[in-house]
């Protein structure tokens, strides 16, 4: 029998924060419910005006953040974890709702939202510099140094839909540890649980005009990229987009967390049933609706009849539906045309001479979790982001020829290996072109302390709270001479 969950009722409208305050009066955009498709609340929309607003009044909270003493900013994001801990309930029933997220999943990214503002509370109070010799040559005998890091100054923010609590978390949590106003623009399709952060950001000592939480649309935000009096724009989302944007920017620092067609190697002495469970959450967690997706998964030819038997049964065993249930593991995808377009890219592989092993059905937004083979490696399904509940088997003989194969392509952001070979998890380390090797675990697998991100057409630069606060502060030099 389902367990259904049930949800708390929701206010019907939201505000937008503009310089740390609530604004309802303005324009306004609707939030449906991910799985019945019925509008549920509506939010502010900013215009253009408040954006400006919002760009001067982080301006204006510049220095104010500057002087804030770190443990000032240590008390800010212990109390947003304290409160975050008290709303749990509200922000998952919120994802649920929201983002279409199945009800066990939101509350896992709550946790993430708490574990994120942590680690920035933690990392606020060990921004460190260094003492730096200078006598290295006789012309520079007497002289001495120091470096510090200073903020960088008020940044732009722009988060994405498919975590709209942790990824939002991991710009504003680290902005705040190094003392930088900001200005954010929600995903338009998950607004709602920003402005929940934003409620509670409202109820610290933040400086006046420290934070601004925009719902708008994407036309209406080209502020957040052109604007020179910002000076630094995080992004978070699609490739074709995050790359105009940096094209857009300025002078301004760009940070880009952009997509992946995420692969794993399951090798001749993996431990068959654990990598089985492994690839089905990261294949199929929060509906493939991560850039960290399990899509690719190359498996050696000894294994590999085996294997694809065990993983199809567990596939099969996956529950579809509305993600109120506690039993439901795939939930609707963010929108029809989104699954629409992805069972288009299996039909296509299907007409190329692919092979579906389980699922491939859909019903309005929610596809089921489909497994492929014999996928053409210029198709799509296995050449771009899924971004969706998809993965494409495909056999291995030989070591070097797979990691070859990986590297195949324009992304890398972060690539799983199953294997009890401590001189092949080194060599993959060493060859695998992305920003992170992960080791008898999916490619999917993330802790938010660590650096995160990809290269080539998956980004530029790092996330993780010590690596985002590097990209949000500069290094300042004095030097000193002893006449």
């Amino acid at each position: 029998m389902k367990r259904r969950y049930s949800i708390s009722p929701m206010k019907k409208h939201y505000p937008l924060y503009l310089g740390n305050r609530p604004i309802d009066e303005g324009p306004r955009l609707e939030v449906t419910d991910k799985y019945s498709y019925q509008t549920v609340a509506t939010v502010t929309r900013a215009t253009a005006q408040v954006i400006d607003a919002a760009i001067a009044a982080a301006v204006s909270a510049q220095e104010a953040m500057r002087q804030l003493p770190a443990f000032k900013r240590k008390q800010i994001l212990e109390h947003c974890v304290k409160r975050f801990q008290q709303r749990q309930t509200e922000f998952a029933e919120m994802l649920c709702v929201e983002a279409g997220k199945p009800i066990r999943d939101a509350r896992g990214e709550v946790t993430r939202l708490i574990d994120t503002f942590q680690c920035a509370a933690e990392e606020s109070v060990r921004i460190y510099g260094e003492v730096l010799p200078l006598d290295v040559t006789e012309r520079a005998k007497g002289y001495s140094g120091q470096w510090k890091r200073v903020p960088v100054g008020p940044c732009s923010f722009i988060s994405p839909f498919n975590f709209p609590l942790n990824l939002t978390a991991h710009k504003i949590a680290p902005a705040i540890a190094a003392g930088c106003p900001f200005i954010l623009k929600p995903a338009s399709l998950t607004p709602i649980s920003a402005i929940l952060v934003g409620e509670v950001l409202a109820e610290t000592e933040l400086p006046q005009g420290a934070f601004s939480i925009l719902p708008c649309s994407r036309d209406g935000a080209d502020l957040f990229t052109i604007d020179p009096r910002l000076k630094l724009l995080s992004f978070t989302g699609s490739p074709s987009v995050g790359w105009d944007l940096k094209a857009r920017a300025g002078k301004k620092k760009v940070v880009l967390e952009l997509g992946g067609n995420a692969a794993v190697l399951v090798d001749s002495d993996a431990h068959l049933d654990d990598a089985v469970e492994r690839i089905i959450i990261g294949a199929f967690y929060q509906s493939g609706q991560s850039c960290i997706s399990v899509q690719r998964i190359l498996i050696h030819d000894s294994i590999y009849d085996p294997f694809k038997t065990k993983l199809i049964a567990r596939t099969q065993s996956l529950k579809s539906g509305d993600p109120k249930n506690e039993d439901t593991f795939i939930g609707p995808m963010i929108a029809v045309k989104e699954a629409e377009r992805l069972e288009g890219w299996i039909r296509s592989a299907c007409d190329r001479g692919a092979r579906i092993l389980c699922g491939g059905k859909r019903s309005q937004a929610i596809l089921e979790a489909t497994l492929l083979e014999n996928v053409p490696n210029d198709l799509p399904l296995c050449a771009e982001e899924a971004f969706g509940p998809v993965a494409v088997l495909s056999r291995f003989s030989d070591f070097d020829s797979a990691l070859k194969e990986i590297n195949n392509g324009h992304f890398g952001l972060q690539a799983g290996l199953f294997t009890r070979d401590i001189f092949k998890a080194h060599k993959a380390w060493d060859t695998l072109e992305v920003g992170g090797v992960v080791i008898n675990d999916v490619p999917s697998w993330r802790v938010d302390s660590m650096p995160y991100g990809g290269v080539k057409d998956s980004g530029l630069g790092r996330e993780g709270i010590r690596f985002a606060i590097e990209d949000m502060t500069e290094i300042r030099l004095l030097i000193l001479r002893n006449p």
